[in-house]
């Protein structure tokens, strides 16, 4: 289990977990529970790299940043670990 601490957005962390390349087991805690609830379940099993390329850059209202960018985030940091 990874745990990831995200800046800048409602949410208070971001808890997922990487089997084989594929995202599995994401919880968000804080934040829009119905819309990160969701954004969980359709990123469940689906690439790693696909998730970073969909989420990233998103953006909520005038913040420059989003939940789904911070997972985006929280994603790119595990691959640099699991890299290096």
């Amino acid at each position: 289990m990874q745990k990831y601490f995200p800046k800048g957005v409602c949410s208070r962390e971001i808890i997922f977990d990487v089997d084989g390349g594929k995202i599995k087991d994401v919880e968000f805690v804080g934040g829009c529970e119905g819309n990160l609830k969701g954004i969980s379940h359709l990123v469940e099993g689906m690439d790693i790299d696909e998730v970073i390329d969909k989420l990233s850059g998103i953006r909520c209202g005038f913040k420059n940043t989003s939940c789904p960018d911070q997972f985006s985030k929280a994603l790119k940091e595990y691959k640099e670990k699991a890299n290096s």
